[in-house]
C-alpha cells in the first residue's frame, strides 16, 4: 500500500481533500488527521474490521482502547448508553476541545473499540480538520495517536509518515498540532470523576466543574477503560533518562566523558541547538502549556541525528505539569 499525503488548510481544510479521507473512511480504510492534541489514526468507529486494521497499523495490544471521536452531541445517541450528569457538564465546558470521557458504551460500538469492556471513551475534537472529516465521514471515528505502539505521538505529518508509511490509506497533512500532547481522559460513570490520563485538561481546571477528582491508578482494575496506561510508551528509540535538574549538568558530562552521544532537555526557556557532533543542547519554555506543545517534536528531532543518550530534566511538580510528568515517565521507562 502507498500511503498517500493530502495538505489541507488547518483553519478552513479543502472540502474535496475532506470529501475523498471521508470516502476511504466509509470504506474501511485508515486515515491519519490533526487535532489540536497529536495526529490520529482513524478508522468508522461503528466497523470492527476498519478497527482492526488500526491495531495491526499500529501493532497495537488488544487489550488497549481506542478512543472514538464525534463532531457533536447530537451522535452520543450512536456511541453512549448513558450520559451521566457529570459527563453533561464537562462536556459543556471543555467540549470541543482536548478532554475525553468514559461512559457507558452503546451496543453500537464493537467490543474491539472498548477492549471488550463495557465502558467507551469519547471526544469532541475542536480541530477544523478534525470536526469537518468525521461530519463528512457520518460516522464516529475511532482514532488513536497515529503512531506505532509505544512509539513517540506524531504532532507533524512527517511524524506519521516515518512510523505508518505504507501502513495506511491517507493522511491529512494540516501542519502542526498546536497543543502537542493527548487530551485528558476522566471516567464519569461513578460517583466521583476519576482522572485516568493526564492532559492538556489539567486537575484544577476539572475541580472548577466538577469538585473533587480522585486519581486513578488503573492498575489492576481489570479490563482498561483509557487508553495511555501501558508503563512504557510515548517513546523515543534512543534511550531516555529523567534527571532531576541539580545533577544534569553532572550526568551530562560523564556520558560525554564516556563518549556517547547526548542530547539534553530542560525547562527554562526558549533555544534550540541541534547538532550530530557530541550532542545537543535544548532548552523548551518554562510555561508547561509551551513546553507540551513541542515536547514530542523536540524528542522527534533529537531521535534523528544519532544520539547515544537522551537526558530529560525532571518538570516540576506542580498540577500544570502533570501530563508532561507523565508522557517523560513512561517514555524513559525500561521494557
Amino acid at each position: 500500500m502507498k500511503t498517500e499525503v493530502v495538505a489541507v488548510e488547518s483553519s478552513r481544510p479543502e472540502a474535496e481533500a475532506i470529501r475523498r479521507a471521508a470516502s476511504v473512511l466509509r470504506g474501511g480504510g485508515l486515515i491519519a488527521f490533526p487535532t489540536e492534541t497529536v495526529y490520529g489514526l482513524g478508522a468508522n468507529a461503528l466497523d470492527a474490521d476498519a478497527v482492526a486494521r488500526i491495531f495491526v497499523a499500529k501493532g497495537r495490544p488488544a487489550t488497549n482502547p481506542v478512543i472514538v471521536h464525534i463532531a457533536d452531541q447530537d451522535s452520543l445517541l450512536n456511541v453512549t448508553a448513558a450520559w451521566p450528569e457529570t459527563a453533561n457538564l464537562l462536556a459543556a465546558r471543555f467540549w470541543p476541545g482536548p478532554l475525553t470521557i468514559v461512559v457507558p458504551k452503546s451496543p453500537r460500538i464493537p467490543d474491539i473499540v472498548t477492549a471488550g469492556g463495557p465502558t467507551v471513551a469519547i471526544r469532541w475534537p475542536a480541530h477544523p480538520v478534525a470536526q469537518a472529516l468525521i461530519r463528512e465521514a457520518g460516522v464516529p471515528i475511532a482514532a488513536p495517536s497515529a503512531n506505532r505502539s509505544t512509539a513517540l505521538s506524531p504532532t507533524r505529518a512527517e511524524h506519521v509518515l516515518n512510523g505508518l508509511d505504507g501502513r495506511i490509506d491517507m493522511i491529512l497533512d494540516g501542519g502542526p498540532c498546536s497543543g502537542g500532547l493527548e487530551s485528558t481522559v476522566v471516567d464519569a460513570t461513578g460517583p466521583t470523576v476519576r482522572l485516568l490520563r493526564h492532559g492538556l485538561v489539567s486537575v484544577p481546571m476539572l475541580e472548577e466543574v466538577v469538585g473533587s477528582v480522585e486519581l486513578a491508578s488503573c492498575a489492576n482494575e481489570g479490563v482498561a477503560r483509557s487508553p495511555g496506561q501501558m508503563k512504557k510508551h510515548y517513546s523515543p528509540q534512543t534511550e531516555l533518562r529523567l534527571i532531576a535538574g541539580e545533577v544534569l549538568l553532572d550526568e551530562l558530562l560523564q556520558a560525554t566523558h564516556a563518549g556517547r552521544k547526548v542530547g539534553s532537555v530542560m525547562f527554562h526557556g526558549v533555544g534550540l541547538a541541534l547538532g550530530t557532533g557530541s550532542g545537543a543542547f535544548i532548552s523548551l519554555p518554562a510555561d508547561p502549556i509551551l513546553a507540551a506543545s513541542l515536547l514530542y517534536d523536540t524528542l522527534f528531532r533529537l531521535d534523528r541525528i544519532g544520539l547515544d543518550l537522551i537526558l530529560v530534566e525532571w518538570p516540576p511538580e506542580t498540577p500544570e505539569w502533570a501530563a508532561v510528568r507523565d508522557r517523560l515517565t513512561r517514555a524513559a521507562a525500561r521494557d
